[in-house]
């Protein structure tokens, strides 16, 4: 994030970008630990609920972050046991186009029952409050692509990973999967060039709403 303010804002000394980076450093560490304490009794069930058919709980993937730097991502299973190998198979219905660099689908196959309901209010995501702790993740920001994705990026696109990613961010409340990656391509780097601590607050407000209804959410 200190680079992200550094090269995209209006931000000239580093004092005051040294305190914009406390400041959000501190908020997140407040928000995900009052979170992760309040719906500690909901979480144990979600994790029961998963694993009834057998399978882990969680799902972890290695996703690309601040300065293209992997690291561990979780998120509570939504789908069979083996979904990464049926992936391929299922490129050619990929909602962002069969060349697509993301990769979206309704009525997906592979996703359980719970999955489909945890999916719909993106109770999914709650484990990776764990990564704002961490510091690899953010509450707001990009979010943080699979290096497959990576891998299709132009250098112009990769300037999305010079900011720490989030579990929510401006195309989120804005449409989720019915963005294409070029427009959230565009919504980041607009996100990263007017960043401050009210256009946050302005997103996770929002989240609220994005998330009750589920508007593009699959």
């Amino acid at each position: 994030m200190l680079d992200l303010i550094l090269q995209l804002s209006d931000f000239d000394e580093g004092d005051a970008l040294l305190r914009a980076y406390m400041k959000k450093r501190f908020f997140d560490l407040f928000v995900s630990m009052t979170i992760l304490m309040v719906l500690s009794p909901f979480i144990f069930l979600i994790i029961y609920l998963i694993r009834k058919d057998g399978g882990p709980a969680f799902y972890w993937q290695k996703r690309v972050g601040w300065d293209q730097k992997e690291f561990n991502f979780p998120k509570f299973r939504t789908m069979v046991v083996g979904a990464d190998k049926m992936k391929d198979d299922l490129l050619k219905t990929n909602q962002h186009g069969a060349d697509g660099v993301t990769f979206k689908m309704k009525d997906d196959p592979r996703v359980t029952k719970v999955g489909k309901f945890l999916r719909r209010f993106s109770i999914d995501e709650l484990p990776q409050l764990w990564c704002v702790l961490e510091g690899t993740m953010s509450l707001v920001g990009p979010r943080p692509p699979v290096p497959r994705e990576v891998a299709q990026y132009t250098d112009e696109q990769k300037m999305r990973l010079m900011a720490i990613p989030g579990i929510t961010g401006i195309w989120q409340v804005s449409g989720r999967s019915d963005i294409g990656f070029e427009q959230q391509y565009e919504m980041d780097l607009e996100y990263m060039r007017n960043y401050s601590m009210i256009t946050d607050l302005k997103i996770l407000l929002k989240t609220v709403p994005a998330v009750l209804f589920g508007k593009g959410a699959y």
